[in-house]
């Protein structure tokens, strides 16, 4: 089949689901929704895969697949096609959407099977899935950009998809206002960089990008990649536009695994990488993506040690997971942050599913508190969780061990690292592996807390069957980018993950000198400390949740202000309601009263009365009297006269 072809049914065919749902969305035949809903995805993804082999037959330097449409702008100088591009780094975004899209469109057909509004739901999965490809295959910042919103209604449609709860309808509204603030600096970006380079087609950016790094904090690509960065920061919920993701929790646990686990959430990451060639030469903005993203890192995973709501939980694990993924890119590491993009969107879409699994099971409860010994009712549930479990800890050989190692060595060896950077990577893994055991140790281990009206069940085919694909991927995902330090021990097995990414993937040099053998003992030396500290972390984590009965409320009491104050999300969203939203209500509100009631509504009042008042004279001079009109004929003829004797 034609590659142009291709990307046309890949891009299209779940925007046909959405309007087959679209247009029969009171309908509430959940197996027809979620059959076309699944299906449309599931053509996507051979679409996908297709072009990925199309692009696997090319030469590694011309492995590129373009198809323009037509020409969406031309204003003067200003031309942007609605062009679309498939390489080593979309093709990878493409088979994460729809491949780990397709399962859960399936798992959400047992799992929303209840809903009255159940077409509906399928119809906004498959607009986001629409916008999604949008968003990781145009070639140029403006049609990611269409993308990008997209995905961002889609989100604030999907959060708040029970709109008739309150909560749920204001979770989905900050949802929405956070991202635009986020949106607002990519506009500004994308200005200067079109007013730099004249282009904001992506290849042709990273082609034009400066030879020489960019010293000042004030020069065009660096504020350009700032911009961008403060974009990114919004839509995968970095400080200080994380605090949306956590409450977007509200909405059905499937979306939280698709939009906030495996897809939206990671755009940020993906724009980066996909202009490495100018994020490259902008240091500064580089050190700043690589400090907030490991200040992210350990900040949410120190909230996550102390909350309850199972969703909650991996909200703030995803958001530590992002913020890796930003310390990655920010010290040059591009292609380790797309391979925990990857990883993560395998296990954290089976942890994500898996909670929707118990929650399933549970009636609809969500705190772990009243959870515990659910393994022996939920047999498959609890298999796949566990395997998710160690893939997100970093234990090889799975998954994140893979990516997450990855990323704390070019940390620590990257000319833009730093044994700072290093540390806080270490320890956002030690507090990962910490609460993550604390959750399945209350959720699924020790004794059991449920209540007994409640009857856990295992979930239907439908819901065990993406868990278990997840399960799989969250395995042996990682094993495509085994580090050569690994490999060597093994019989030389090639890294396929960084050979794929090498064409398009600008490196920097690494920092640690000396001999091969001392910078191998370093790495297996800073390996073994990672992982070894994290095995602690769980082990005491386990031992204090599922053998010390009361430790956790020792623990909790020994730290008194400091437990209530991480327990309490550090009181950011406070601080934002007293220093930014508060004023602001309050100075519109003193806007309105002085300024809209008591000058524009008064003056419109007083243009309105002196309108009025002419009209009424006017109208008292048109009686219909003719004797009065002839009387003011006459007044008129003497006023005229009188004028004309005086001159």
């Amino acid at each position: 089949m034609n590659q142009q072809a291709l990307i046309a049914i890949l891009l299209l065919s779940p925007l046909i689901g959405f309007f087959l749902n679209g247009v029969r969305f009171r309908s509430t035949n959940y197996v027809l929704a979620g059959s076309i809903a699944t299906i449309a995805v599931l053509i996507s993804f051979i679409c996908s895969v297709l072009l990925f082999l199309n692009l696997v037959d090319l030469p590694p330097e011309a492995r590129r697949i373009t198809a323009n449409f037509f020409e969406w702008i031309a204003v003067d100088k200003f031309k942007i096609n609605a062009g679309f591009a498939v390489d080593q780094i979309s093709s990878i975004m493409i088979l994460i959407i729809t491949g780990v899209g397709a399962l859960i469109h399936l798992f959400s057909i047992g799992y929303m099977h209840h809903d009255k509004g159940v077409t509906k739901y399928f119809a906004y999965l498959n607009l986001f899935i629409f916008n999604m490809l949008i968003l990781v295959l145009g070639d140029s910042l403006l049609t990611m950009f269409v993308g990008w919103e997209g995905v961002g209604l889609c989100s604030y449609l999907l959060i708040g998809f029970w709109f008739n709860d309150s909560a749920k309808a204001a979770a989905g509204m900050k949802a929405f206002i956070t991202n635009r603030i986020g949106d607002a600096a990519f506009i500004i970006g994308m200005f200067i960089l079109f007013m730099t380079f004249g282009t904001l087609n992506m290849h042709e950016l990273n082609m034009l990008a400066p030879t020489i790094a960019e010293s000042s904090w004030l020069g065009a690509v660096t504020l350009g990649t700032m911009m961008l960065f403060i974009g990114a920061t919004g839509k995968s919920a970095q400080i200080p536009l994380y605090v949306w993701l956590p409450d977007a929790m509200a909405g059905p646990t499937p979306v939280s695994a698709l939009i906030h686990a495996a897809t939206m959430v990671t755009a940020g990451i993906y724009m980066i990488v996909r202009l490495n060639g100018l994020f490259i030469v902008a240091p500064n903005t580089m050190m700043v993506i690589a400090i907030v993203g490991a200040a992210t890192a350990v900040m949410a995973a120190t909230i996550g040690l102390t909350q309850f709501d199972i969703k909650k939980v991996l909200a703030y694990s995803t958001v530590s997971q992002l913020g890796y993924m930003f310390l990655a890119v920010g010290v040059g590491a591009f292609g380790a942050g797309m391979f925990h993009l990857m990883t993560h969107a395998f296990f954290k879409a089976l942890m994500f599913l898996g909670s929707g699994s118990v929650i399933h099971a549970m009636h609809e409860e969500q705190d772990i508190r009243k959870m515990g010994g659910l393994r022996k009712y939920l047999p498959i549930t609890h298999a796949t969780f566990f395997l998710g479990w160690l893939a997100i800890i970093g234990m090889p050989p799975f998954a994140g061990f893979f990516s997450k190692d990855e990323i704390l060595w070019k940390a620590f060896s990257s000319s833009q690292g730093h044994i700072l950077l290093w540390a806080a990577g270490v320890l956002g893994a030690v507090l990962t592996a910490f609460y993550m055991t604390r959750l399945m140790a209350l959720t699924f281990w020790g004794k059991s807390r449920v209540d007994k009206s409640v009857h856990p069940h295992e979930s239907p085919w439908l819901m065990t069957v993406p868990l278990i694909v997840l399960a799989i991927l969250s395995v042996v995902g990682g094993w495509v980018g085994i580090p050569h330090v690994i490999s060597e021990q093994i019989g030389h097995i090639p890294n396929f993950w960084e050979h794929w990414l090498e064409p398009v993937i600008r490196k920097l040099p690494t920092v640690v000198e000396g001999a091969h053998h001392d910078e191998t003992m370093l790495e297996w030396s800073l390996m073994g400390i990672s992982v070894g500290l994290a095995a602690i972390s769980a082990l005491t984590a386990y031992i204090m949740y599922t053998k010390k009965e009361g430790a956790s409320d020792k623990v909790a009491k020994a730290f008194g202000p400091v437990y209530q104050l991480v327990n309490k999300k550090y009181l950011v969203d406070e601080a934002y309601s007293a220093g930014i939203i508060n004023p602001l209500i309050e100075g519109s509100k003193n806007l309105w009263y002085y300024v809209d009631v008591n000058v524009i509504d008064k003056a419109t009042y007083k243009v309105t009365d002196l309108v009025r008042g002419g009209g009424s004279f006017v109208k008292s001079l048109q009686t219909g009297n003719m004797q009065q009109y002839a009387m003011y004929i006459g007044i008129g003829v003497v006023v005229a006269l009188s004028f004309v004797l005086m001159r």
